[in-house]
């Protein structure tokens, strides 16, 4: 597997708790990565061949210091550098400002959320100051915006951009299926939004975990360098990957012969109630509880 961008997930933490949210990012969450470690996995991108390095999260800009340390050495050991955010931040344009400064002429994109879910209309206001104020800075910005359940909006592919449609998995598949229009769960017979055998981007959570999705781990950088996962994964032989690439969401199912309702919400809805499932069988592959909501359950 041929790696292009790494996606650090600083923390699971984040000042929302919102309904479509992959990794269940909440205020209440637990998991942060420390600079030591942060160096040790830009080391081990390098060595993997990585162009890019994301700091997403939950909310890295939770962890302004860590973040500020861990965008100037990724930037000083020369990988282009993207920081995902919901721009909390960024009550107004001059504080907004203040907040970038540190990653003039660092950062390559900065990519802020502003939808429904984050603000009281789909382009907020702390979004904007965010986004004209990384323009006084000349850092390139996007915006990720997730639609409401039911809505027009284009399917995600990869990296969220744009106006895309709710992917039902982690929160969702919990707190917005009640909303949706439903399909008969046979239908779901490919995995419509990742390559799972050359993803070119995987996601690093704060426990060293690597997600091919999220979710869905091939390896701990903390226990085996990120090359040597890189090389050694084989995406056919995985027992989830495996069967999600013969036939989609609904190949899990039959392969492991899982209970199932008729109908799901999309594929994500279906492989994400499989993979609930699947936790005890696979737990090195299905994890953390952070990912599937079960992190909050204890608190």
């Amino acid at each position: 597997m041929k790696l292009s961008s790494l996606h650090i997930l600083l923390t699971y933490q984040c000042t929302y708790e919102c309904d479509h949210c992959f990794v269940w990012g909440s205020p209440r969450q637990t998991g942060v990565l420390t600079l030591e470690q942060i160096e040790q996995v830009l080391h081990q991108a390098k060595d993997a061949g990585a162009d890019w390095i994301y700091f997403e999260g939950g909310e890295p800009f939770l962890y302004y210091a860590v973040l500020v340390k861990g965008v100037r050495v990724a930037s000083d050991m020369g990988f282009r550098v993207g920081i995902v955010s919901n721009a909390y931040w960024a009550t107004t344009v001059a504080d907004a400002a203040e907040w970038l400064q540190p990653f003039a002429g660092r950062v390559a994109d900065l990519t802020v959320s502003s939808d429904l879910y984050h603000c009281e209309k789909c382009l907020g206001e702390n979004p904007q100051n965010a986004m004209v104020a990384s323009k006084w800075m000349n850092i390139p910005t996007g915006m990720i915006s997730v639609a409401q359940p039911n809505s027009d909006a284009a399917p995600m592919l990869g990296q969220l951009r744009d106006q895309s449609a709710v992917m039902y998995r982690g929160r969702a598949a919990v707190a917005l299926t009640p909303l949706a229009a439903r399909h008969p769960w046979e239908e779901f017979a490919k995995c419509p939004h990742e390559d799972l055998r050359e993803p070119g981007r995987v996601h690093l959570d704060p426990l060293g975990n690597l997600h091919i999705c999220q979710g869905i781990v091939i390896g701990n950088v903390f226990e085996k360098p990120l090359k040597e996962i890189c090389d050694g994964f084989d995406a056919d032989t995985h027992p989830i990957c495996g069967p999600l690439l013969e036939g989609g969401p609904a190949a899990l199912v039959s392969e492991y012969n899982l209970p199932h309702e008729s109908t799901y919400a999309d594929a994500c809805h279906l492989c994400y109630d499989a993979r609930l499932a699947l936790r005890a069988r696979f737990p090195e592959l299905l994890k953390p509880d952070q990912m599937y909501g079960m992190e909050l359950v204890k608190i």
